[in-house]
């Protein structure tokens, strides 16, 4: 049975300072990064709520700090510019394990009582960033790329347009990490010639306690949206996250190792999974004890994307008491999504799903599957071959209760691990219909 809990929301004081107040200009022509850092410190000494006022507002990064709140008032856009002097590049978590990026465009660490509110838009301007597959566009829309930029990398899918140089020979030189090196100042070193190929996510929460995010437009990221990290206590609720469907690794929000969450009231559209549970990637990741648990997603609609509602793969830490219910998945690849493979171990478990709609999915409505890097990996690989128990992943106490399905490419898919049959089990069905 779920186990309910407590989400406690941020306290934020009421008095207000505007950016304009602290020299920022409107117009999309000036960048206002001093501007908006000098409304949030003034904020942060007691407490405040930094207003973006009507008007489209050029920025570099923003740093929130505790006890203030970002509200955008109707009609304003926060624009992100891009540059490395603003933007260098940075050591950081992303897809479960330590990498190279670059900074995000709003960030805040180690902070507590923070809120980004209003009715206006935030775009990572992430065309600026992202490559493009040729395969996800119609004839008229390559040609248009191409007159951007000639660099085009070859694929097993057919081609991958990318708007920089750096970016195309960081795909035939190969990625960086931080490893790579023997201190994380030569790997960032090392990668730098390859700038633009690290590109950030958008809103990066890491550690934060007492978080909201209501009402905003977050659009347009150059990889995925919002990526809260070792949060307590987050509140989702009345947004709408939106990416082209074209979206290199636009998932739309990737909750990972988090405790006590609410989403709700919320709409995604996005270039990969929607709404997505994380708790980082294999053995590394399992020396912090701390999984992803207590979640609650209810009134959510996901359009277009790669899954509406996934958890993985990387679900090392494990994942546990989750509820997701009276949520609408529509033209998705995939409706509900658990994946993982050999060397992530973590448990999930305690996953309960209610009243989902889903219409038009492309693949599953529901699949559990355990080969999720076999496409990326050597067969051969020591991961993939190993017999280490802790590295073997389970899913079990899954309940799917009224899913309803129109039209799929085919209604379920569970696999487990090939020799592991204990590697999934207890999924429970009642009352769904799948066609």
């Amino acid at each position: 049975m779920f186990k309910e809990f407590t989400v406690v929301l941020p306290k934020i004081w009421e008095k207000e300072f505007n950016i304009k107040d602290y020299g920022a200009i409107a117009g999309g022509k000036k960048s206002n990064t001093k501007a908006f850092a000098a409304a949030i410190d003034a904020a942060a000494v007691d407490g405040g709520r930094v207003i973006v006022p009507n008007g489209i507002w050029l920025t570099g990064p923003i740093v929130l700090k505790s006890r203030v709140e970002l509200h955008l008032e109707d009609n304003a856009i926060i624009l992100f510019d891009k540059n490395k002097e603003e933007y260098p590049l940075i050591v950081t978590d992303y897809e479960g394990i330590k990498r190279i990026r670059t900074v995000s465009q709003i960030t805040a660490e180690n902070e507590e009582d923070i809120a980004i509110t209003g009715n206006g838009i935030i775009n990572g301007n992430g065309h600026l960033w992202r490559p493009v597959k040729q395969f996800k566009m119609t004839d008229r829309q390559w040609n248009a790329l191409l007159k951007k930029s000639e660099y085009v990398i070859d694929s097993k899918e057919g081609g991958v347009w990318v708007p920089t140089k750096t970016i195309y020979d960081a795909r035939y030189e190969g990625e960086v990490f931080p490893y790579t090196c023997e201190t994380e100042e030569e790997s960032l070193k090392k990668a730098a010639p390859f700038y633009d190929f690290y590109r950030p996510v958008m809103v990066s929460l890491r550690h934060c306690k007492r978080v909201l995010i209501e009402g905003v437009r977050l659009q347009n990221s150059s990889a995925w949206n919002v990526h809260p990290y070792f949060c307590e206590d987050l509140t989702v609720r009345n947004v709408v996250i939106n990416n082209p469907y074209y979206a290199q690794n636009g998932d739309g929000i990737d909750v990972e190792s988090c405790d006590r969450v609410h989403i709700y009231n919320s709409d995604f559209q996005t270039g990969d999974d929607g709404i997505c549970l994380k708790s980082g990637k294999d053995k590394e990741a399992r020396k912090l004890i701390k999984g992803c648990e207590n979640v609650l997603i209810h009134d959510c609609k996901v359009g277009q994307s790669h899954g509406g509602f996934v958890i993985g793969s990387e679900m090392s830490r494990g994942v546990k008491n989750v509820l997701v219910k009276n949520c609408s998945f529509i033209d998705s690849d995939v409706g509900i999504r658990f994946k993982s493979a050999m060397g992530r171990g973590g448990v999930v478990e305690d996953i309960y799903l209610e009243d989902i709609q889903m219409v038009n999915i492309k693949q599953q409505p529901i699949i559990i599957t355990m080969d999720y890097v076999h496409n990326l990996m050597d067969y051969n690989d020591p991961v993939v071959q190993s017999t280490d128990p802790e590295d073997i992943p389970e899913f079990k106490n899954i309940f799917f209760k009224r899913c309803i399905c129109e039209g799929s490419g085919e209604p379920v898919k569970i696999k487990g691990l090939d020799g592991y049959p204990d590697s999934v089990h207890d999924i429970y069905f009642e009352e769904c219909e799948l066609e």
